[in-house]
């Protein structure tokens, strides 16, 4: 059953976006878009390979990740402000395959903080496309969602807390469909509502709290010979 919901939510993806033809609709930018890519150094080839597919918050606790998970993962980082909905983000994975030709054991994604002139409806829409993208990058790996955090205060045009609500529950819906295990790093965030840097990201107390989390999560998933 497990194998059927996967395959039927990969093809239901791949029908919308080659039916909508959402790969070619123009990217609806934010004031600043970047991507940020880390790579391990030395790469271990004795080690599993972790990837955090994330944003800035992500890239926040990324470190922690690292030091956490040191002699058991090699662990890659890319970060982007492209948003589900956005047809770059799925433009920007196929790169980072082609570039990071890397077999990976585990990947921990997020996203869900950026791209808030893309609405919820379309942001449903496009999640079947990311799981599949994952699937074709990393075919073999486990993969865990990590939950959008809540924000310190709503902003007119950002983000806001009912709308990171709405976006999580569309995530949870997909990631029980296809057996995903979710690290709820929402909850664990909003027992620190002391901890924020600004509206938005933690600081380096919060983000080690987050690391310390997303690594146990990810831990789970390795070979118990590297524990």
């Amino acid at each position: 059953m497990k194998a059927l919901a996967v395959a039927a939510i990969l093809s239901m993806g791949s029908s919308i976006f080659s039916l909508t033809g959402a790969q070619d609709r123009p990217s609806r930018t934010e004031q600043v878009e970047w991507t940020w890519e880390v790579r391990p150094a030395p790469v271990d080839p004795k080690l599993p390979n972790v990837l955090l597919l994330g944003d800035s918050i992500t890239r926040n606790y990324f470190p922690e990740v690292q030091r956490q998970l040191a002699g058991s993962a090699n662990v890659y980082l890319m970060a982007t402000s492209a948003s589900l909905g956005d047809p770059r983000l799925l433009r920007e994975l196929a790169d980072y395959s082609t570039a990071e030709p890397v077999t990976f054991n585990v990947v921990h994604f997020n996203n869900g903080m950026h791209g808030w002139t893309y609405s919820e409806a379309e942001y449903r829409e496009a999640f079947p496309t990311l799981i599949a993208a994952l699937h074709r990058m990393a075919p073999k790996a486990a993969l865990v969602w990590a939950t959008t955090t809540p924000v310190k205060t709503d902003s007119e045009t950002g983000p806001t807390n009912a709308r990171i609500d709405a976006r999580n529950d569309v995530a949870r819906t997909f990631a029980k469909v296809n057996g995903i295990v979710v690290d709820d790093q929402h909850v664990l965030m909003a027992q620190h509502a002391d901890l924020y840097l600004d509206g938005v990201h933690f600081g380096e107390q919060g983000a080690a709290i987050q690391g310390k989390q997303a690594a146990e999560a990810i831990r789970r998933f390795l070979p118990r010979s590297e524990h």
